[in-house]
C-alpha cells in the first residue's frame, strides 16, 4: 500500500453543540468525549478515489465460511435492505448526528452462510488496497451494513461509493470506503491505519484513537 494513502488532515466548521432543535442535553448526550459536532460531511483522502465501473464491481464474502459468496451489484442491489439513521463519529474530532443511509446489513450478507466455530474476525478490503479488522462481534446484531445511498441520493464517490462498510458504534476510519469485501478469520490482523499506530477497534465513547489509548 505505502505511499499510495496519504492522510489529509480536516478542519470542519464547529457546531454550538447547545443549538439546534434537539435541545442541548439530548445533543451533548449523543456526542462522544472529545468530538465537536458539525452538519459537513467532510471528506478525507487515503490516496486516490477509485471509480470502478458498475459492470464490474462485486461484492465478496470469504474465509472461514462454508462457501464463499459474491454479488454483482444488480445483485447486491436486489438483497433486502433497508433505511438507517445513526450517528457518525470521526477521529479527526468531527461528529454528525443523524445521518441517514440506505444499505444491506451485514447481518443480511451473512445469512445462510455457515461461520467456522473459529471465525472471529472480518477484515474488511477495498478497491485501492485499503483494508481495516473488525470483531465479528462489533459488525453483527444490526451493528454494521454496507451503505449505497446518503440522504436519499447514490452514495458519491469521494465518500466512498458505490458502496462503503458503515459501523456507526466505531471511529469512521472502520468504515471502509469503497469496500469489496470481508474476508472472515479466527485471528486479527491490523489494517492500513492500525498498523500506522491507530487503536485495533476504535470505540469512539472511550476515545480509543491511537494504539496507547
Amino acid at each position: 500500500m505505502g505511499e499510495r494513502f496519504v492522510t489529509r488532515g480536516f478542519v470542519g466548521r464547529r457546531e454550538d453543540a447547545t443549538s439546534g432543535p434537539m435541545g442541548g442535553d439530548e445533543r451533548r448526550r449523543r456526542t462522544p468525549p472529545g468530538q465537536y459536532l458539525t452538519t459537513d460531511f467532510p471528506v478525507l483522502s487515503a490516496g486516490p478515489t477509485p471509480r470502478t465501473p458498475l459492470d464490474r464491481w462485486s461484492l465478496s464474502i470469504e474465509g472461514l465460511v462454508s462457501k464463499p459468496v459474491s454479488w454483482s451489484w444488480a445483485e447486491f442491489l436486489a438483497l433486502p435492505a433497508r433505511d438507517w439513521v445513526v450517528d457518525i463519529s470521526c477521529v479527526t474530532k468531527w461528529t454528525h448526528l443523524d445521518m441517514r443511509w440506505r444499505g444491506v446489513s451485514v447481518d443480511t450478507l451473512l445469512e445462510g452462510l455457515d461461520l467456522d466455530p473459529k471465525a472471529a474476525f472480518a477484515i474488511a478490503w477495498s478497491d485501492g488496497g485499503y483494508t481495516t479488522n473488525l470483531p465479528l462481534a462489533d459488525i453483527l446484531n444490526s451493528q454494521a451494513f454496507v451503505a449505497y445511498e446518503y440522504d436519499g441520493k447514490p452514495l458519491a464517490p469521494e465518500h466512498g461509493g458505490p458502496a462503503r462498510l458503515v459501523v456507526p458504534a466505531r471511529y469512521f476510519w472502520k468504515s471502509a470506503k469503497w469496500v469489496r469485501g470481508l474476508r472472515i478469520q479466527a485471528t486479527d490482523e491490523p489494517g492500513f491505519w492500525e498498523s500506522l499506530g491507530y487503536n485495533n477497534r476504535g470505540d469512539q465513547w472511550r476515545e480509543e484513537r491511537y494504539t496507547d489509548d
